[in-house]
């Protein structure tokens, strides 16, 4: 299935049924009083966070949504039926923009969460309500009224709880194979990334995390170079980035500093607060370098950079490394979750 995480849809509301005029009209009970009903309410447009999605390609095949109208009023103090409200499903982790205004209306982050996103109109009211004293045989009603409708910008953003940055080809994908049951594609040359992926890393029962894995960056990205920053925002919701770094240069015009200093250039470029978010070095693929050398490498590129961070050394082909590297990062997403937590609680006294 093609991976889709942006998409404009129309949402149209239903219209409101008009309300009646008319009056009683029964044997032997001369000028029976009015007893026209109410129009029936239009339906309205939901969206609805679906765990069984992981992308907004259907709707790249229905791109409006419309609601019921509502039902007209009849006589007898008959109301008409309301118009039913349809129920679009999407993604967890979508966000819900209006196009026109730019007003973010809703972030759906938990499977089950519903947003109203265009409320249908209200019934027009029958006769019965402008009957009074001074007038006993209203002819008045009211038409139902126009439901809302709204262009709306669908954007899709992950889920997970760490992200993985890097150079095309750095090892990210065949980390994430090796720690998780995931399988994206892995090949010998750049971007066989063209999409994010998740794994769920379980490091025991009950004790599991999700890592995203996002096509590579190359200088030049912020500005549209290879696949651009597009994926960027599918790391904006995790608690800490991993920046992988391959210990072994492409060609002699590169070095593992630069590269490192490439990404966080583009990173600083799309978002700030990103940039700000917690990073680990992981120095990957020890075993292209011989192995009386791969410590001094390891800390020529943590020199370099005056990398202040955790560092871990790994080699994603064979797993080495990888076991204690995910311990601690479970440790880590167990201690920031338990702080969010700690924090909602204050927040509601």
């Amino acid at each position: 299935m093609k991976f889709v995480d942006e998409v404009v849809i129309m949402v149209e509301a239903g219209k409101g049924g008009n309300g009646c005029a008319s009056f009683r009209r029964e044997k032997y009970i001369p000028k029976g009083g009015p007893n026209g009903g109410d129009g029936g309410h239009g339906g309205s447009v939901y969206l609805t966070a679906d765990e069984g999605l992981n992308t907004l390609v259907d709707f790249r095949h229905v791109r409006r949504y419309r609601a019921k109208t509502g039902q007209t009023g009849m006589g007898r103090d008959m109301y008409g039926k309301g118009g039913d409200d349809i129920y679009v499903r999407v993604p967890v982790g979508t966000v819900v923009t209006d196009v026109d205004t730019e007003e973010v209306m809703g972030d759906l982050t938990t499977s089950g969460d519903v947003l109203c996103v265009a409320m249908g109109g209200r019934g027009g009211l029958g006769n019965t309500h402008f009957k009074s004293s001074t007038n006993r045989a209203p002819r008045q009603f009211t038409s139902g009224k126009e439901g809302e409708q709204r262009e709306l910008r669908l954007e899709l953003k992950l889920l997970a709880d760490v992200g993985l940055l890097g150079l095309p080809n750095a090892g990210k994908s065949t980390l994430v194979r090796s720690v998780s049951a995931a399988r994206p594609k892995v090949a010998d040359y750049p971007f066989t990334t063209l999409h994010p992926n998740l794994g769920v890393v379980s490091i025991e029962s009950h004790r599991s995390f999700v890592i995203a894995d996002i096509p590579g960056l190359i200088e030049g990205a912020a500005e549209g170079a290879g696949l651009g920053v597009r994926f960027l925002k599918h790391l904006a919701r995790t608690r800490l980035l991993l920046h992988l770094v391959d210990l072994s240069p492409f060609d002699d015009d590169r070095d593992p500093v630069s590269d490192v200093q490439l990404i966080i250039g583009e990173l600083e470029k799309f978002s700030p607060e990103l940039a700000c978010k917690e990073r680990w070095l992981v120095l990957n693929k020890l075993d292209l370098i011989p192995e009386d050398e791969r410590e001094a490498r390891c800390q020529a590129v943590v020199d370099g950079l005056q990398w202040r961070g955790p560092v871990y050394k790994v080699i994603g082909l064979s797993g080495e490394g990888t076991r204690d590297l995910m311990y601690h990062i479970m440790e880590h997403v167990e201690r920031a979750k338990q702080a969010e937590l700690e924090q909602q609680a204050d927040d509601t006294k």
